[in-house]
């Protein structure tokens, strides 16, 4: 065939519908691929008291809330507020079929384009918003700690001589060795330096608004702490025995962890380290285990569908 006709062809394709189509075709592989997950995770939840997993239901749904008003932090221009929050939800689903925030990030860049935002501007408000998410995290996990510093006994889950000195030498590592690579490399020095100008520009006009301020921070502190007493209520709901400030700190010691593997929607590594994280602080490994699986059913299985046929939606009539 002629390159003429194949590019006509290709041109003919109904590429939003087949856009459209993708979230729930990855939806479905990942249901066949975690059946067996999503099986013992409903098993669980059924046998739980329903009163509690309602709240963790209402905490999850609040936290899409959260979001969309960390990320209207991150612009000074107004965002409707209606599609910034179904976004948020949309931008969940995609969360999970791709890894690191990808997916999410995606979607949130495509709707600020959409909005009228310039490259530059949606690529610093994106990483205002990962920035401010990260050091809310970090806080709240590090003032759990300083109040409850015996509560994760960690030393208990690694060998005798290794300890978490090791585990630290060993971050340490990577990190000094992702500064030399970017250092040494030339074109990256340079795109970095132009893109830490812009966004420094823009977070000191975000910050000169106290609107935007109370948004962007309050919102990224609301949504891990609207997360924990998500898992908060459902360990109440399936009686797990700890107390729960340790069972928040488990949750945000866990997803500190899990952040550093990009897997798509932290897929096993959530799961993996939020059961160390509640054993460590005195839980035993089946009701961990149970915990964590009716948890990610409902902050992960039970809006993923929904999640999907609302980004397909926001796809088809162009507003991502």
């Amino acid at each position: 065939m002629p390159r003429q006709e194949t590019t006509s062809v290709l041109r003919r394709l109904p590429w939003r519908g087949i856009l459209t189509l993708l979230p729930l075709a990855g939806v479905a592989w990942w249901v066949v691929a975690n059946r067996s997950v999503i099986g013992e995770g409903l098993r669980q939840a059924l046998a739980a008291d329903g009163t509690w997993l309602l709240a963790a239901v209402g905490c999850t749904a609040l936290g899409f809330v959260a979001v969309s008003f960390a990320r209207q932090g991150t612009v000074l221009e107004r965002l409707p507020a209606g599609r910034l929050l179904v976004t948020q939800f949309a931008a969940g689903a995609a969360n999970h079929l791709l890894p690191a925030g990808i997916g999410g990030g995606a979607v949130n860049i495509r709707f600020m384009a959409r909005c009228g935002l310039p490259p530059a501007r949606y690529s610093a408000a994106l990483a205002l918003y990962f920035l401010a998410e990260g050091v809310s995290r970090v806080a709240l996990l590090l003032a759990l700690l300083l109040a409850f510093p015996e509560a994760l006994r960690l030393q208990a889950l690694l060998p005798d001589r290794v300890g978490l000195p090791l585990v630290a030498a060993g971050a340490a590592v990577v990190a000094v060795a992702a500064v030399a690579v970017t250092l040494a490399i030339r074109r990256v020095r340079r795109a970095i330096r132009t893109f830490l100008g812009t966004a420094l520009r823009d977070v000191r006009a975000v910050h000169a608004r106290p609107s935007r301020v109370l948004a962007l921070w309050g919102g990224s502190l609301a949504f891990p702490a609207l997360q924990a007493a998500g898992l908060v209520a459902v360990a109440l709901s399936l009686e797990l025995g700890v107390p729960v400030g340790h069972v928040v700190l488990a949750y945000l010691a866990s997803s500190v962890v899990a952040a550093a593997v990009p897997t798509p929607g932290g897929f096993g590594s959530v799961e993996a380290s939020l059961v160390v994280a509640l054993v460590a602080t005195g839980a035993n490994v089946a009701a961990a285990t149970a915990t964590v699986l009716a948890y990610r059913v409902i902050t992960v299985w039970l809006p993923l569908l929904p999640g999907a046929l609302v980004l397909g939606a926001l796809v088809r009539r162009g507003i991502v």
